[in-house]
């Protein structure tokens, strides 16, 4: 199979789980970039930086137009996870390629996991401070090192400390995404690492066509199919990472 056909089938299922579930798109994405595409894990993560901050911000507009984006609640969660994932994307881009691919594999086994379990209660109570910044901190620093957007870990922080409805979390989670991929991305900025354009453009491209249909074949599916079909996924990727690295 050719390079960019590779890219852009890896490309539609990264922007089907970003537009349809506001997250998990990215965990495949840097394994597509490492085991597919043959980028080096630095060269991954950062490229995953790129495909999920214009994908995440074209599936945020669609969101945005069905009214399901809490942009005051989403600003301040994005805002306490900037420095964080300014930090750990600075650092990420000079750590060894194995330790990167042992702790993706570990996250994206948690992630998968967390996929499993029932979806989080929706609360209607009152926001803590300090467990919303420390959400939003923990995320932002989860983006800025491993170029994942996070959206497994915003989606149930948004529904349970901050009490927002599943449908806005969503949403939102794109929100929190984008601005906390473009602050790790813009870290990553000035390390002088070439990317392969020719590959992640069509990448890019096909997440984001697939992004603005997600929300279409998500309705026709059952959110809790299409969310465990992307668990199992995650936990066989989790399984290979962690063999190669290992082994």
């Amino acid at each position: 199979m050719s390079t960019m056909l590779l890219a852009l089938v890896a490309g539609a299922v990264v922007g089907l789980a970003l537009g349809g579930l506001g997250g998990s798109g990215s965990m495949l994405a840097v394994p597509a970039l490492t085991y597919l595409l043959r980028f080096t894990p630095a060269e991954a993560t950062t490229a995953a930086l790129v495909i999920v901050t214009l994908t995440s911000a074209t599936a945020l507009t669609a969101h945005a137009r069905d009214g399901n984006v809490a942009w005051r609640t989403g600003l301040l969660f994005a805002a306490a996870g900037i420095a964080p994932a300014v930090a750990t994307g600075t650092v990420s881009a000079h750590l060894p390629g194995t330790l990167l691919t042992t702790a993706f594999a570990v996250i994206a086994a948690l992630a998968a996991l967390r996929m499993l379990r029932p979806a989080p209660t929706e609360t209607s109570g009152r926001t803590h401070p300090t467990r919303a910044g420390a959400a939003g901190a923990g995320l932002g620093a989860v983006t800025g090192f491993l170029g994942v957007g996070g959206g497994f870990l915003a989606v149930p922080a948004l529904v349970n400390v901050l009490g927002l409805p599943m449908r806005r979390a969503i949403g939102t989670s794109l929100l929190v995404i984008t601005l906390n991929s473009l602050a790790a991305l813009t870290a990553r900025a000035g390390t002088g690492m070439k990317l392969d354009w020719a590959t992640i453009a069509p990448f890019t491209a096909a997440a984001i066509l697939a992004a603005h249909d997600a929300k279409h074949l998500a309705h026709r599916l059952k959110a809790t199919t299409l969310q465990r079909t992307f668990a199992y996924t995650l936990l066989a990727v989790a399984a290979l990472m962690l063999a190669d690295t290992l082994i």
